[in-house]
């Protein structure tokens, strides 16, 4: 039974990723209350569900800006200096949103304006993070670095919104930012107290314009890095029906806001459940198809919702779904971290983050659009079948992605093929 669950060993055995994980815990749990205290005072203040949106989608490009100059800049400088500034940064931006709540009339520009700024900061400090993993843990806990890793997402994603609920209905918008920045404050402090992270021997000072560049140059001839990107695009571009809950709890299934809140909770209930029961995904060898098969695993499970007649089944085709991503997550973290070079991990990282980030709002546009020419179920069906046969087409077009095997980086730690 103590296999089935996430190895803890790395947090018992390295002092600096304990380090970071707790900061890293401290710090989501402080953005999920930011990101439910922005959107109910965008919402407070314009009485518009459009404009929360907008200002959602305002923060992508700052983001992606943000996680292309913090890659490029982790590879070439020491990256516990890159998280404990972004950290700084952030705690500022949030002590902005927290004094801007406090007054009398409280600023829609500045919540947009500072939002767009954390976004950017959040962007910075992530690929950083990501990177630094393999450097704190030893090659074979790495895939147990990731599942605790995702456990601690998990746990900010269905704590966190909890207790932004109770800080606004007790002590209203300001506490939830005063909150996120002590959050921040335990976190630059448990980043300066690791040890340096320096970047790799033989790495030149170079503009960021010019190692972005480097980096997708490097992507384009690592074929294992691009399946690891494209099979979650595949997945969230088709499969990510989260745009359609709303009219899903409300129109097909005739249900209230408490419906539609379960819709939302439900695939971070499965995604929390599969993260704390990793320990037997230390064990898979062949990494690439165990990711194509929790894809399909996701994609057969929201076609399934789709399809549901009733809330049960709905609900725990969510919960499925929600388990066989964190699965694939953890898995192609471990797969692209171990297969590229040190000197491009920041990087890659900084594209990762922009798939991750991208592909849900692009899944948003997509499920939108296709229900609004046919149907809410139809558009969710129909991304589901979408995410299965774009699986197979991975599968068949990134043969290295698909036959790469964790027995084999003892030969090849940076294999492109």
């Amino acid at each position: 039974m103590a296999r089935l669950f996430v190895d803890v060993t790395p947090l018992r055995e390295s002092r600096n990723f304990r380090l970071l994980f707790t900061g890293h815990l401290a710090s989501m749990l402080g953005n999920q209350l930011t990101v439910v205290a922005i959107a109910y005072q965008v919402y407070q203040l314009t009485h518009s569900s459009l404009w929360v949106g907008l200002v959602s989608l305002f923060q992508l490009p700052f983001l992606i800006w943000g996680s292309l100059w913090g890659g490029a800049l982790g590879d070439r400088t020491d990256k516990r200096r890159i998280l404990a500034i972004g950290g700084a940064l952030l705690a500022l931006l949030s002590c902005g949103l927290a004094v801007n709540s406090m007054l009398a009339h409280p600023s829609l520009v500045a919540i947009v304006l500072l939002s767009a700024a954390a976004a950017f900061g959040g962007g910075f400090v992530n690929p950083a993070r990501n990177a630094s993993i393999p450097r704190l843990v030893s090659p074979t806990k790495l895939v147990s670095a990731y599942s605790l890793n995702q456990v601690g997402i998990q746990v900010a994603t269905v704590v966190g919104p909890a207790i932004s609920g109770l800080l606004l209905a007790g002590f209203g918008v300001a506490s939830c930012y005063w909150v996120d920045v002590a959050s921040f404050v335990v976190f630059v402090v448990a980043t300066l107290r690791m040890d340096p992270l320096p970047p790799s021997e033989g790495v030149t000072a170079i503009s960021s314009w010019r190692a972005t560049k480097e980096g997708l140059a490097y992507l384009r001839t690592h074929k294992v890095a691009q399946g690891v990107y494209v099979a979650d695009l595949n997945a969230m571009i088709f499969g990510m029906p989260r745009a359609l809950f709303p009219a899903m709890g409300l129109t097909v299934f005739h249900g209230g806001p408490q419906l539609v809140g379960l819709f939302f909770a439900a695939p971070g209930i499965g995604a929390l459940l599969g993260a704390v029961t990793t320990g037997w995904v230390e064990r898979v060898d062949r990494r690439g198809r165990a990711v194509i098969v929790a894809i399909v695993v996701w994609g057969v499970a929201i076609t399934l919702f789709g399809l549901s007649p009733w809330v049960g089944l709905a609900l725990v085709a969510l919960a499925v779904a929600g388990w066989a991503d964190v699965i694939s997550a953890v898995l192609r973290n471990a797969i692209l971290q171990s297969r590229i070079e040190d000197q491009y991990r920041g990087r890659l990282s900084a594209i990762q983050m922009a798939v991750v980030n991208g592909g849900p709002r692009l899944g948003d546009l997509e499920s939108g659009a296709v229900a609004g020419i046919t149907s809410t179920a139809v558009s969710v069906v129909s991304g589901g079948l979408a995410c299965v046969v774009g699986s197979a087409f991975v599968a068949w077009h990134w043969r290295g992605f698909w036959n790469e095997r964790a027995s084999e980086l003892g030969s090849s730690d940076a294999s492109h093929s």
